[in-house]
């Protein structure tokens, strides 16, 4: 890096978050979508996913959209359920590390989420911690690409959050679970690195420790 890095960007789900898309893929198979998999997966999205992640599409639209798939048997309960069942848990361990990293860097949260999965995992992290708004005291900033209407791994994306934040590319360490987003990412001059088996907080003190 050529300059010290002051700011340090997360990802949300895979990387803070414990996430299982399988559980979700799953759910819609048992909802009689066999081909969920195929309309949505990690690395590449249906663009209706797309859209209700930039915010462009309601959520209701969502809905009314996977139900002309799945039946008219199946309600916008059981699609929320289906849909929100790849959020798993926020480990304590993750948050402890975070307040330790407070006290030498700014940081700021970048996550591709919908209106749905925002309730539901502020509502996970509610029933672990008793405080639904943890992410948003934690973090000095957190940004969730239907509010800014903009996802990674658009480059006008980290360019935005660079922006708001005035902020030099070079200043700033991204991490997350998808390399399109960490390519994404890197596009724009911010030190990116991708996690794969191993945790987050391992990870960042390699890359801390160079």
């Amino acid at each position: 890096m050529e300059k010290k890095a002051s700011a340090i960007l997360f990802d949300l789900g895979g990387v803070i978050l414990n996430l299982d898309y399988n559980r979700t893929i799953n759910a819609f198979k048992s909802l009689g979508e066999e081909s969920f998999a195929e309309l949505y997966s990690q690395a590449q999205q249906n663009a209706i996913f797309d859209r209700i992640e930039t915010g462009e599409i309601t959520e209701e639209y969502f809905r009314k959209y996977l139900i002309s798939f799945l039946g008219d048997k199946v309600t916008n309960e059981m699609v929320d359920e289906a849909w929100n069942a790849m959020l798993l848990d926020l480990p304590q361990e993750r948050i402890d590390f975070l307040h330790e990293l407070k006290k030498n860097y700014k940081i700021y949260l970048f996550s591709n989420t919908n209106a749905i999965h925002l309730r539901a995992f502020q509502n996970i992290i509610k029933n672990q911690y008793g405080d639904a708004q943890l992410l948003e005291r934690i973090f000095d900033k957190t940004y969730y690409s239907h509010l800014i209407h903009n996802r990674k791994p658009n480059a006008t994306a980290f360019q935005y959050i660079l922006d708001d934040l005035n902020l030099r590319a070079d200043e700033v360490i991204f991490i997350d679970d998808s390399i399109q987003h960490v390519e994404g990412a890197k596009s724009v001059g911010i030190n990116a690195y991708h996690l794969v088996d191993i945790d987050v907080m391992n990870l960042l003190k390699g890359v801390l420790e160079k």
